[in-house]
């Protein structure tokens, strides 16, 4: 069974709008969707932190689903999921970032988001603890990473934004991942994808 689609190719149905996690976000609209020359977050949650992804690097998010899990994977790699006929490796971005295991909840989400890998687009699923809302923020509201007071390595953080006077973390999505984990993620996308088409074939 295909998981439920929360927010799809930049845009968010009104009806799954109490879906997103937050019991205090705002009401969403088209307008705060839309791609333009303001910069435009998807934020979220992890453990008591708030952080955000450039829109245009999210393709959609969804409901947590069953994900199926790859043998001889890091710990942060939980499984791939089958989306519309891809597979998509899922990443707990709680293990990555040194914060322990996510606990599943009714609030639990994977953001589908796209990063660059030789050139070519290659989709992760970010396992988060909720998702929170659509948020502008102009360039000069966003702050220089900290050098200290901060657990996660700075390198891959773009700046330090506010949310009704919490700290937003911004992320920049393509230096998460270092080469090598790219490149795991990719291979194990790629083998799974064989296992699937060949599991396909046999059925038929």
């Amino acid at each position: 069974m295909g998981s439920k689609v929360l927010f799809a190719e930049h845009s968010l149905n009104d009806s799954l709008a109490s879906a997103f996690c937050n019991p205090i976000s705002k009401e969403f609209n088209m307008a705060e969707l839309e791609i333009a020359e303001t910069n435009q977050y998807l934020t979220f949650q992890l453990s008591e932190e708030i952080f955000a992804l450039d829109i245009a690097k999210v393709r959609e998010v969804l409901e947590y689903t069953k994900v199926t899990k790859v043998p001889q994977t890091p710990d942060m790699m939980i499984g791939v999921i089958n989306l519309r006929g891809s597979v998509v490796p899922v990443i707990d971005l709680r293990l990555k970032f040194g914060m322990g295991m996510s606990e599943r909840t009714v609030n639990t989400c994977i953001i589908i988001i796209e990063v660059s890998i030789d050139s070519e687009i290659t989709l992760i699923g970010a396992l988060v603890d909720s998702v929170k809302e659509v948020m502008d923020m102009d360039s000069d509201h966003i702050e220089p990473p900290p050098k200290i007071g901060t657990q996660l390595n700075t390198e891959f953080i773009k700046g330090m934004g506010k949310q009704n006077e919490q700290f937003v973390i911004i992320l920049d999505i393509e230096k998460i991942f270092s080469v090598d984990e790219l490149s795991m993620v990719q291979a194990v996308s790629n083998e799974a994808s064989v296992a699937v088409e060949e599991e396909e074939e046999t059925a038929s």
